[in-house]
């Protein structure tokens, strides 16, 4: 495993990107286009005599190996039980997952598509059902290594981050805690009204930029954050519109889902409570990245008072918002 350091992808130069590649028995075109990713480094390489492959570079300190490799399995699993999925390529010896110089990384098929038209009932409808296999595959057993959706990790665990680094400016700062504690505190207690929330292997980041479409529907290519967590957080980020707009895309994406997969309604009630936990998790994730060089290129606007005024701003809404889910009758 490679050192701690501020500048993870420093060495990742081109040359040992298609040494990687050639390492695990391919010959490279030296072609190679880099894809937009943040948090690992992807890029799409020539083969000779092949079809491109994409090769996917972890990045170092984030990821356990036992971690990746779950990821791994679970998209094997997926691909399976024909759900579809882009899984990693494997080694004639079962492996997935390799190293060269430090860098951890792996294979996958090019897979293309176009992006998913959230304005398409249809199509939402569609994703539904695909929603609903993956679930019904995810519920059959628990991720051993991969984190757990709740109010501690993507919450509280956070938002000490934020605060401890001292990333809140001094003017908001009481505010800012005082309005993000009791905004915590709301996100427990819904979760307690709910009832017995059923946590099962997730997506966990299946918003539309994360789907691609084509003739055959919908599929994934990436499962770089699936987590435990409860079934509605992937399908709440396909909402979009105003209340009345989101009502008909949920009873659509519902109405596909509950053909291959039970779902507990009350977990509607959780929408809110995963929407903020989501913004929250957000400014950490900028922040724990904030060192690494590109992050500040990328997000110039980040760590800013004004962003932060924006921040508290958004929490003090979704409290009112988490006022109002709290009066929202379980079905």
């Amino acid at each position: 495993m490679m050192k701690e350091t501020n500048t993870p992808y420093e060495d990742l130069d081109p040359n040992l990107i298609l040494s990687a590649i050639e390492s695990v028995g391919f010959r490279c075109t030296g072609s190679m286009l880099a894809l937009n990713s943040y948090e690992n480094r992807v890029y799409q390489i020539g083969i000779e005599h092949a079809a491109p492959m994409i090769a996917k570079f972890y990045r170092p300190q984030r990821w356990s190996n036992e971690t990746i490799l779950e990821e791994h399995q679970f998209a094997l699993e997926l691909m399976e039980h024909e759900i579809p999925v882009v899984a990693p390529w494997m080694t004639d010896s079962k492996e997935t997952l390799h190293v060269y110089k430090g860098f951890r990384f792996a294979l996958f098929p090019r897979w293309g598509g176009r992006a998913l038209e959230l304005d398409k009932l249809d199509q939402l409808e569609w994703m539904g059902r695909f929603i609903g296999r993956l679930h019904a595959v995810g519920a059959c057993r628990p991720f051993q290594h991969r984190p757990r959706l709740d109010t501690q990790t993507h919450g509280y665990d956070t938002y000490h981050f934020l605060i401890e680094n001292n990333f809140i400016p001094t003017d908001i700062k009481a505010n800012y805690c005082h309005t993000v504690e009791s905004v915590l505190q709301k996100i427990a207690q819904q979760f307690q009204q709910v009832g017995a929330v059923n946590y099962i292997r997730l997506h966990g980041d299946m918003h539309a930029g994360n789907v691609l479409w084509n003739d055959a529907g919908p599929h994934i290519v990436d499962l770089d954050d699936c987590v435990m967590g409860p079934a509605v957080q992937d399908i709440w980020m396909l909402l979009s519109g105003n209340e009345m707009q989101m009502e008909a895309e949920i009873a659509c994406i519902l109405r596909g889902y509950c053909e291959f997969h039970d779902f507990n309604f009350s977990e509607l009630r959780l929408i809110e409570a995963l929407r903020t936990l989501r913004m929250l998790q957000y400014s950490a994730w900028l922040a724990r990245r904030w060192e690494d060089p590109a992050f500040p290129r990328s997000f110039p606007w980040f760590n800013t008072p004004r962003y932060w005024q924006e921040q508290l701003q958004n929490m003090q809404e979704q409290s009112d918002l988490l006022d109002r889910a709290c009066e929202i009758p379980n079905h």
